[in-house]
């Protein structure tokens, strides 16, 4: 009788560790699956921002926001009848995560410095944890010490 007892608790015990690992693993993919669908959605809904000081329009659109994507892109434009855009746009840059991060570009692909008319993407390496927003930074571009671009990803 005693074999039997103890036979049938070490059933038991092995069957609720394999159950719990697998309750874990499902809430972690959930969990996972939910940060994901949310950032690669996020993506699909962040609108344009524009900012119009110092006689400089500067609209910024993300592009691709998603964990699986090989870059962050923003696409921007920048628009004057007034001043020269001779600025390095990677170098004027950053992103600025949930935590307060901050995240330097990997490249600008657009048009070089210069006239009154640009265009162009902004590429940021992804991030590894799933912020719940991000911040546009961009300095000095027609005298504005710093515009900010915020958009939410929850």
């Amino acid at each position: 009788m005693k074999d039997k007892t103890l036979v049938l608790i070490a059933l038991a015990v092995s069957t609720a560790v394999v159950v719990l690992c697998t309750a874990s693993r499902l809430t972690d993919a959930v969990a996972a699956g939910k940060a994901t669908a949310a950032t690669a959605s996020a993506t699909r809904d962040l609108a344009v921002q524009k900012n119009s000081e110092g006689g400089v329009t500067v609209s910024v659109k993300p592009k691709t926001i998603s964990a699986g994507a090989g870059s962050w892109d923003f696409e921007i434009t920048l628009s004057t009848h007034t001043v020269e855009l001779n600025q390095d746009l990677q170098s004027v840059s950053v992103l600025i995560d949930s935590k307060g991060k901050p995240h330097s570009p990997l490249s600008w692909e657009g048009d070089p410095p210069g006239g009154h008319h640009r265009k162009g993407v902004l590429r940021f390496k992804p991030l590894a944890d799933a912020p719940t927003f991000l911040a546009l930074h961009i300095h000095d571009v027609g005298g504005v010490d710093k515009r900010i671009f915020r958009w939410s990803l929850e």
